[in-house]
C-alpha cells in the first residue's frame, strides 16, 4: 500500500472515513493480541519499551502512512508528514486480569478517539493479559487503512517467521478492469441507484434490540476456530471460510433473539465488506454486499449451503460495483451518517480478513494470537470481525453491553464454529 505523498489531499474515500469519526462513533480499527516471552518481552513477562520503540523507529521508515496526520477541516484535509513521538504512540497501560480483562479493555477503547493532532495510530502493551507474556492492542484509524491494509501494516512492523503472506485461498482476488461499454456502465448505474435507495429507505429489519441508540458501555468477546478444519468442512459443501463464519454468526443471532424473547426472523440482513483491488493513493478499498443470514434454518450446515449459493454471486457484483456510493467522498458520508441512525436495512456488520499464514514476532516476541475488533456505526449494536492467523480463525464480537447479551451471542457462535470444524459438541448448535 503506497499512500498519498505528504502535502496531498486525502483520497475521497479516506476523507469519508474521517467524517464517520465523531462522538459516539469512533472509526478506529483495533487488533488485540498476546505476545509470548522473547525479544523485548522478558522471561518475567515485563516488556522493554525502549527496545521495542527502537525497533519500531526503524521500521516506520518503510510505512509512510504511520508518519502522516490529517490536517484541515471539512472536505479539505491534507496529509502532513510528522515524526511520530513513540513515547506516545507506543506505551504501557494498566494491567488487566487475564483474557477477560483484555476483552474489557478492547471494549472500553472502542469509545476512545485517537488524537488527530498526531499520526492516527497507537500500539499499547497490556500486562496481565496472559499467564506469561504480555497483551497488545494496535489501533489504526480507518482514514489510514481498511482491514486488509492494516494486515499489510502489521506485516511491515512485525518480524516475519518465514513466509507470512496471506494464504492464496483466502487472498482477495484481483478483479480484471471493468468493461467500459455503455451496457456495463448503465448496469452499474442501475445497481448503484438501487443501493442508494435501499440505504435511504430499506426496511428489511423490524424493531429489535440489535438496532437503536448505543450506550457508552461496550463489550468484546473473543471466539476462535481451527482454520484448516473449518475450511475443509466448508469446501466439502461448496462453501468458503467466510460462509462458515456467517453460518456461525447466524447461530449467535438466533440465540440472542430467543434469549430476548423476540421472534427469530427467517432471514436477517447484515453488511459484509468485500475487498476491492488495491490502488496507490488510498488506504481504503472496500465494497459491500448485503447478505441475508438464513436464521430460519436451525442447522449450521444447512445454512452453510444456503449462504454459499447467496454469496457466490453477491461477491462478484459487490466487486464490480465498487465502494458504496455514499462512501466515495465526504459529502456522501455526511448524508449516510445522518440517515443511518434510523436505518433498518441491516442488523449488523460481519467482516473477515485474510491474515498471515505463519506466526509473526514483534521485536523478537512471538505473537501467539491476534483478534480484530469491528467498528460499530450508525444504529447497529453488534458487529463481528475475524482474521485468519497461523492456522486459526480469530474472531471477536463487539456489542453494546447495555442492550445486547453479547456473551450469549459469542457462546452460541463458538458452538457453531466447533460443530462446523467437526469437534464434539453437546448436540447440534442452533
Amino acid at each position: 500500500m503506497t499512500p498519498s505523498a505528504a502535502g496531498e489531499r486525502l483520497a475521497p474515500v479516506d476523507e469519508a472515513n474521517l467524517v464517520l469519526d465523531h462522538a459516539g462513533q469512533v472509526n478506529v480499527f483495533l487488533a488485540a493480541g498476546v505476545l509470548g516471552t522473547g525479544g523485548f518481552v522478558g522471561a518475567d513477562g515485563v516488556p522493554d519499551l525502549t527496545a521495542l520503540r527502537a525497533t519500531l523507529a526503524e521500521r516506520i521508515t518503510a510505512v509512510p502512512r504511520l508518519r502522516l496526520r490529517a490536517e484541515g477541516t471539512g472536505r479539505r484535509h491534507r496529509w502532513v508528514e510528522v515524526r511520530p513521538e513513540l513515547g506516545h504512540h507506543v506505551r504501557l497501560v494498566d494491567a488487566v486480569a487475564g483474557p477477560a480483562g483484555l476483552e474489557r479493555l478492547c471494549g472500553d477503547l472502542m469509545t476512545v478517539p485517537l488524537p488527530q493532532d498526531r499520526p492516527l495510530w497507537e500500539l499499547l502493551l497490556v500486562p496481565g493479559a496472559s499467564a506469561s507474556g504480555v497483551g497488545m492492542v494496535l489501533r489504526v484509524h480507518h482514514a489510514l487503512a481498511d482491514g486488509v491494509a492494516v494486515v499489510a501494516i502489521v506485516q511491515q512492523l512485525f518480524d516475519p517467521d518465514g513466509d507470512s503472506a496471506p494464504a492464496a485461498s483466502r487472498r482477495p482476488p484481483v478483479v480484471a478492469g471493468h468493461r467500459r461499454d455503455v451496457r456495463s456502465v448503465l448496469g452499474r448505474g442501475v445497481v448503484g441507484w438501487r443501493r442508494i435507495r435501499m440505504t435511504l429507505a430499506g426496511r428489511e429489519v423490524g424493531p429489535t434490540l440489535f438496532l437503536g441508540e448505543r450506550s457508552a458501555h461496550r463489550g468484546v468477546a473473543f471466539v476462535d476456530a481451527d482454520l484448516a478444519a473449518l475450511g475443509a468442512h466448508a469446501r466439502s459443501v461448496g462453501a468458503t471460510v467466510n460462509d462458515a463464519l456467517l453460518s456461525a454468526v447466524a447461530s449467535g443471532y438466533r440465540a440472542v433473539f430467543s434469549a430476548a424473547g423476540e421472534d427469530v426472523p427467517a432471514l436477517l440482513p447484515v453488511s459484509v465488506p468485500v475487498a476491492l483491488p488495491r490502488r496507490e493513493v488510498s488506504g481504503n478499498h472496500v465494497g459491500v454486499m448485503l447478505v441475508h443470514l438464513p436464521l430460519g434454518d436451525p442447522d449450521p450446515v444447512g445454512r452453510l449451503r444456503l449462504l454459499a449459493a447467496d454469496t457466490r454471486s453477491a461477491k462478484v457484483q459487490a466487486r464490480q460495483q465498487g465502494t458504496l456510493e455514499f462512501m466515495r467522498g465526504p459529502l456522501g458520508a455526511r448524508i449516510l451518517d445522518r440517515v443511518a441512525h434510523s436505518q433498518h436495512l441491516v442488523a449488523g456488520f460481519v467482516t473477515d480478513v485474510p491474515g498471515p499464514t505463519r506466526p509473526l514476532r514483534l521485536a523478537g516476541a512471538p505473537v501467539t494470537a491476534i483478534w480484530p475488533v469491528a467498528v460499530l456505526a450508525a444504529n447497529v449494536r453488534l458487529g463481528v470481525a475475524a482474521v485468519s492467523y497461523a492456522g486459526r480463525l480469530h474472531c471477536s464480537v463487539h456489542f453494546d453491553a447495555a442492550t445486547v447479551p453479547g456473551a450469549v451471542f459469542a457462546r452460541s457462535m463458538g458452538e457453531a464454529l466447533a460443530y462446523l470444524e467437526g469437534r464434539p459438541a453437546a448436540g447440534r448448535p442452533g
